[in-house]
């Protein structure tokens, strides 16, 4: 009796759980239909530790232990498929403790899968939480795996998870041919409200692949899942993509300061407890900075003083002085803005230390390849204002709103008044 009671005391703690998940995921809405689409095919799947269900199991070992799957290779990016590599390095082709399958690295000597890579294969998944930027790899390394489907005539199907910024806000410009890099692979906005399966189904429709190559593509859409919920409101568990994406809230901040962050002209928060939430150095005087900020008044947005030692990186064991980033109404603050601002401000207080007179002009590359335009960092330099730079920064955002509504797989609450697709 005790044993059945136990039992359903556990069943009903399961389903309290459960009725807090307020959508289903691609892997749960594969789960749900058992597998059908992968029956009889050799699977190869593009993952890391973000690739769980609803209750946190892997999405490897799901479909490794499905009895109708035929899980035979997986593709790691950026970080791993356990992620157990520190950001930037390099990782090679290995074997799977687990699992004992073959893994193949998408963040090495290759960035694509090759044709030798593909061959045991029939159709290759993708199931990786993305953070809703440009320059966040993960969505280069599904684009390049899309590429690679298309020119070697495999199947590719998307495991659809939440844009954790929703998908509403679009900041930034397109990218420009010259700025075109792993970081920003292909021409779309800093911030561009699509989950991975509908930018999976934009790249295929608009012909943005190599040589406007399309390739057999399936999204498995998510249950539930609205334009208007951040990562918080679909209950969901967040899984580190990244060393320093620990929380879900901190992919708000990460293109707040994210930019600037390739400088290595500032701590923003990155070897301390907060990463992507601070603007902090030796020589900012923190209230003097809190106070020019906050009288921007930028919507949404609220500063405070804050002192603090990092651990590592930029300025690691001094004390550094400088400004906390208070999110107090997410939907009208304008995220990338503010690392501008930030400049902008740095460069009116401390003339000597203005951002492209000081920081690292080996950092200046990277920083155009991240901001997807020259432009940017030409427009900004001239005088230091962010209205020199804002038009530019923002030209190509409602043309972009409108070709994406195209692939818009999920409702919102406006979402009737600006198209007329059907949800599937």
């Amino acid at each position: 009796m005790r044993i059945i009671i136990s039992i359903l005391l556990l069943l009903m703690n399961y389903n309290i759980e459960a009725q807090r998940i307020r959508i289903k995921t691609g892997i749960e809405v594969l789960k749900e239909n058992h597998f059908e689409i992968l029956e009889g095919k050799r699977v190869g799947l593009i993952t890391n530790p973000t690739g769980v269900d609803n209750f946190m199991k892997s999405t490897i070992d799901i479909l490794h232990e499905a009895p109708n799957v035929n899980l035979v290779a997986l593709y790691g990016p950026e970080h791993g498929v356990r992620g157990n590599m520190y950001a930037g390095d390099k990782i090679s082709d290995s074997k799977d403790k687990e699992t004992g399958l073959p893994i193949y690295s998408l963040y090495g000597k290759n960035r694509k899968p090759t044709a030798a890579m593909l061959k045991d294969i029939d159709v290759l998944v993708y199931d990786i939480q993305d953070n809703g930027c440009r320059s966040f790899t993960f969505i280069s390394t599904m684009g390049l795996a899309m590429e690679a489907c298309a020119e070697n005539n495999k199947e590719f199907i998307v495991l659809d998870r939440p844009n954790p910024l929703g998908g509403r806000k679009i900041e930034g410009c397109i990218v420009e041919d010259d700025c075109k890099s792993f970081v920003s692979e292909f021409k779309i906005p800093y911030i561009y409200g699509l989950t991975c399966g509908e930018l999976a189904m934009m790249l295929n429709g608009e012909h943005m692949l190599k040589d406007g190559e399309s390739c057999k593509l399936h999204v498995v859409k998510m249950k539930y899942w609205k334009r208007e919920m951040n990562y918080e409101d679909t209950g969901l568990q967040w899984v580190a993509p990244s060393p320093h994406v620990p929380q879900a809230i901190t992919s708000f901040f990460y293109p707040i300061s994210g930019i600037l962050g390739e400088l290595n002209y500032m701590n923003i928060g990155v070897g301390y407890t907060i990463p992507f939430q601070v603007f902090a150095a030796s020589w900012v005087k923190a209230d003097e900075l809190t106070k020019a900020m906050n009288e921007l008044n930028i919507p949404g947005i609220v500063f405070r003083p804050i002192c603090f030692k990092p651990f590592y990186a930029f300025g690691s064991g001094e004390q550094l002085q400088g400004v906390q980033v208070h999110i107090m109404n997410y939907n009208k603050a304008p995220l990338t803005d503010i690392q501008f601002l930030i400049m902008q401000e740095i460069a009116r207080l401390y003339p000597d230390k203005a951002v492209f007179k000081f920081a690292p002009s080996q950092t200046f590359r990277t920083f155009d390849m991240v901001c997807g335009s020259k432009q940017i960092r030409s427009r900004f330099q001239a005088r230091y204002r962010w209205e020199d730079v804002k038009a530019y920064w923002y030209k190509d955002v409602e043309a972009f709103r409108k070709l994406s509504r195209k692939y818009h797989l999920y409702k919102g609450e406006l979402w009737k008044y600006h198209t007329h697709h059907k949800e599937i």
